[in-house]
Formats: structure tokens, sequence, C-alpha cells
């Protein structure tokens, strides 16, 4: 009962609403709907309502399952809303707030405790209503089920590259190296050498740190390193395990 007043009490008045505060969000993968392009669709949205964007913050490189607060972005543009006095968090979409359904609600209650709400430029569960609330989960569950959907194609297609011993990043991994066509990867006989000779040693029970002092002894270097990091001999032992598994397939 309180809650509910409590949530009433926060609703923005018609004068917060002229406040708007804009997030951007863009992940690694996205081109269609870039900064600039988001930034514009806040601008026109502005102004066809009449209300005065204050600031404008953006999370470049983000997935949008990330929380709130692993965000510097949201977490500015959620700041602000308080500090600034706004009554509107603005996004271009609501998948540039969340592709996580719990994230989204998580975002969208504090946003609420905050006296404000979020609204979309592309006006998709805009509605103060029962339908637009449902909308909203609708379109929150969508971005989840397209992120997941995205990236299990992705996993999809980087097996069939393993498989195929194809360059699936800019450097092939320890113990490998790219082939004359500059498409596939071969083995390295000299990495491939000191790979062996970890893992022999990592199940005989040797420590890693003991494990870099012979490969040092015996010639071998890591890259980009002057010397074996415990790390790095798990990270290349785990690594080369997985290419062996992929390949014997």
């Amino acid at each position: 009962m309180h809650s509910s007043r409590r949530l009433k009490e926060a609703r923005p008045t018609q004068e917060d609403r002229r406040k708007v505060v804009g997030y951007i969000r863009v992940s690694t993968g996205e081109q269609a709907l870039g900064p600039q392009a988001q930034r514009a669709a806040l601008q026109w949205w502005c102004a066809a309502h009449q209300c005065n964007l204050v600031a404008v913050y953006a999370d470049h490189g983000v997935s949008g399952a990330v929380p709130a607060d692993q965000r510097y972005g949201l977490t500015a543009a959620l700041h602000a809303l308080r500090r600034r006095g706004a009554g509107v968090l603005l996004v271009a979409s609501r998948d540039r707030l969340a592709r996580d359904t719990l994230v989204a609600a998580l975002v969208e209650r504090q946003v609420v405790e905050f006296g404000a709400a979020i609204l979309t430029a592309d006006g998709s569960g805009n509605a103060d209503s029962p339908e637009g609330i449902l909308l909203r989960r609708i379109v929150d569950a969508f971005a989840e089920f397209e992120r997941q959907s995205i990236r299990a194609r992705t996993k999809a297609a980087l097996a069939i590259k393993r498989a195929r011993r194809e360059r699936i990043s800019r450097e092939p991994p320890y113990g490998w190296r790219l082939s004359c066509d500059g498409k596939h990867i071969e083995p390295d006989p000299q990495e491939q050498a000191a790979v062996a000779l970890a893992r022999r040693l990592r199940r005989s029970g040797i420590s890693l740190r003991r494990i870099g002092h012979r490969l040092t002894q015996r010639g071998y270097t890591p890259r980009k390193a002057k010397c074996w990091h415990p790390q790095t001999i798990t990270s290349i032992t785990n690594r080369v395990r997985n290419l062996d598994a992929h390949h014997s397939r």
C-alpha cells in the first residue's frame, strides 16, 4: 500500500517532463543505430514535444545485458535525473536501455523512485497505461531474445571456423600461426612444444611458477612478455586443449 502510494506521488509533473536527460548506448557489434543517429533521435523528440534536453550520456562498446551500476554513462544519466530535477530519461528505443528483461526492470524501478519516467524517441511503450506497460515488457523480452539469438549464431559460426582452422581473431592463439593464405591457421612447432611441455608439467602437479621457470630454461618465451606469468600458462594450456578438441571432431 505504502509502496504504491509512493510510486504515484513520485510520478513526474508536466513541468518535470520538459527537462529531459538522454541516454545513448552502442555495443561493439552494432552499427545500424550509431551514437549520431541516436542523438539525432533524442533531439528530434525533444523539439517535437517542446522539451529541454539538459544532458546526454553515452556508453560505447557496452552490451545491453550489463547492469546499470557497471555502465558509467547510464549511472551518470541516473544521477543527472536527480541533480537536474529532470522528469524523463529518454532513449532512442527500449533496446538501447537494455537487452535483458531484469536489467530493464531494475533501471525502470530506479527511475520511477527518482520521480521520473523512461520514454523512447520511437514511441514504443510510452503510454502510461496497462497497455503501455504490457508493450514495454514485450519489447524488453524481444530485445533479450534478439541478443540471445545473435549470441547463439556467433557461437555456432566461431565453432565452424575453429573446426576449419580458420582465423577468428587478429592474432592466432599461442601454439598456432597464420598460414600462407592469410585465412587459416596452422600449428607452430616451437610454440606447440612449449605448450606440450607446460601441459605435461601441469599433469605432474608442478606449480605454475615452476612451470614458467622450466619453460624459460628450455628457451621457450611467451608472446609480448619478458617472462611466463601463471595466468599466461593457464590460458595457453586451456586454449590449446579447446582447439584440439574442436579439430579432433
